[in-house]
């Protein structure tokens, strides 16, 4: 005989919001505009919890993750426009089907490969960049996504410049943006990614021969920024193309200095 304490009422009767799995790391393959990714994601997900009810069935959830992927890594094969936030959404659809909720979460957390050619020698260099993806079911029954990218670049100090006869100390920078939208709203992730890269004094690559090294060091004297002067371009460029709330925050590890340096805004 099982008993399925989960379904006894609690001591203290409170509702939660969010309860469920995090760090579970799977793996996801996705036809994405015509090229297969392979990711090794990791995944949260979450539901709330009535006050009646003692817990959730941690293994139902697990199965319907894991099902899930397992799903649209088939499914991909036939389809050539799935996307991250779709794969949540099954799994959403999926945890309604074993586990009754009002609300739910899916986060998946991966990393993004791109690549890119480098600015002199024309080499191919593949870059990697860090996004997280999340679904919300609302309680009325209505789907938002949220979607985030972290991008690695660099900034030259203008002031250090203006003041120095042109010599200036340079720093790697990390920007950040977030976009907050309808589920049905068309954003790419690679479009985030290129709004914040764009928008430093210049890229960082993983390969750089001489040539590249001098054409990047070229570029970032060409174009000194503050780190302030980053976050209002990516905040700026993102209302132009995304539709949604946005938030930018950028951080820079500064190398005359003992802190680091943040700007930060939303919509």
């Amino acid at each position: 005989m099982i008993f399925e304490t989960q379904e006894e009422t609690p001591e203290i009767r409170e509702p939660l919001r969010r309860v469920g799995i995090t760090n579970l790391r799977t793996v996801a393959k996705i036809n994405w505009k015509g090229r297969e990714y392979t990711f090794l994601p990791l995944i949260e997900a979450t539901i709330d919890l009535p006050a009646e009810k003692k817990g959730i069935h941690m293994s139902r959830l697990i199965e319907s993750v894991t099902d899930a992927m397992s799903e649209a890594v088939e499914e991909e094969v036939k389809t050539a426009h799935e996307s991250l936030e779709e794969l949540g959404k099954s799994v959403i659809e999926r945890i309604e089907r074993k586990h009754p909720h009002k609300r739910a979460e899916i986060w998946i957390k991966t990393h993004l490969i791109i690549p890119k050619k480098t600015p002199a020698s024309g080499k191919t260099s593949y870059e990697p960049y860090d996004v997280e993806v999340g679904v919300i079911k609302n309680e009325n029954g209505t789907f938002e996504k949220v979607l985030r990218v972290r991008v690695i670049g660099n900034t030259v100090c203008p002031h250090a410049m203006a003041n120095n006869n042109g010599k200036t100390h340079i720093q790697r920078a990390v920007g950040e943006l977030e976009v907050k939208a309808d589920f049905n709203e068309e954003i790419a992730l690679e479009d985030m990614i290129e709004v914040v890269e764009s928008s430093f004094s210049s890229p960082t690559y993983t390969l750089l021969k001489t040539p590249d090294e001098n054409a990047v060091v070229q570029r970032m004297f060409e174009n000194p920024k503050f780190v302030e002067d980053v976050a209002r371009e990516i905040f700026a460029k993102a209302k132009e193309r995304f539709k949604g709330k946005i938030h930018v925050r950028v951080i820079s590890n500064e190398s005359i200095h003992k802190h680091d340096v943040i700007a930060e805004t939303w919509s």
